[in-house]
């Protein structure tokens, strides 16, 4: 799943006409960027959230030939990050499936992240596992951090006042009974990731490479030279 309903307020002016996911990166839509790493992991399906101007990323969706696209609609209202994910569980299916932020863009390490995600991934012990990326790795984030990893890669939280190695890298890989007793409406999935934490259950794995943080027109014009410097496409 990809998630793209959200108003993109901090990308303003930017996202005044279009919403933030075909907001532009080195000549292609950032959700373009989400959807070409699951394309390289071999994906097949992916569910797309809607709210703010989905006509828009409804366009964008028709015009894809190389994958299946299904439109999770939130026109009625916006449901955040766990109450979008809450709603398209009955086009997800009943297996572990990865959930992607429309603005993830990262550059890849010695393998693809994805694909390390799925080598990591254990049903016995896990609920969740979080892609997550070292502040020496980032680009364009200037906050403290979200969370600690304890030797067998278990999360804990940064507490308050307190600065963390570690930043959620807009990409997590979940099974479906994570969902189970959710809340109704909406809600963030920051409330399923403390019941998972509390139980031992909620897992990260470090990315190899480096993580863009694009939250702002700054934060873009940033990732645009690191792009040029990296020769990515």
């Amino acid at each position: 799943m990809i998630l793209a309903a959200g108003l993109g307020v901090r990308m303003r002016p930017l996202t005044e006409t279009r919403p933030k996911p075909l907001v532009e990166l080195a000549g292609k839509p950032l959700i373009d960027h989400a959807l070409d790493r699951l394309k390289a992991a071999g994906v097949e399906l992916v569910v797309v959230n809607v709210h703010y101007l989905p006509e828009q990323i409804e366009a964008w969706a028709n015009a894809q030939t190389s994958l299946r696209i299904l439109i999770s609609d939130e026109r009625d209202r916006l449901l955040e990050t766990g109450g979008g994910v809450a709603k398209a569980l009955p086009l997800l299916g009943n297996e572990p499936f990865l959930v992607l932020n429309s603005d993830s863009v990262w550059i890849e390490g010695a393998k693809p992240a994805i694909e390390r995600m799925r080598q990591a991934w254990r049903a016995a012990d896990m609920d969740c596992l979080l892609l997550v990326s070292s502040m020496a790795q980032t680009v364009g984030y200037a906050g403290q951090g979200d969370f600690h990893l304890d030797p067998e890669g278990r999360l804990v939280r940064r507490k308050p006042g307190q600065v963390a190695p570690f930043v959620f890298a807009g990409c997590y890989l979940a099974a479906p009974h994570l969902f189970a007793a959710a809340p109704e409406g909406p809600f963030s999935m920051n409330i399923l990731w403390d019941r998972a934490l509390a139980a031992g259950r909620l897992h990260g794995l470090r990315h190899d490479g480096l993580w863009l943080h694009i939250g702002t027109p700054e934060a873009l014009a940033l990732a645009e030279r690191v792009f040029e410097d990296s020769q990515v496409t």
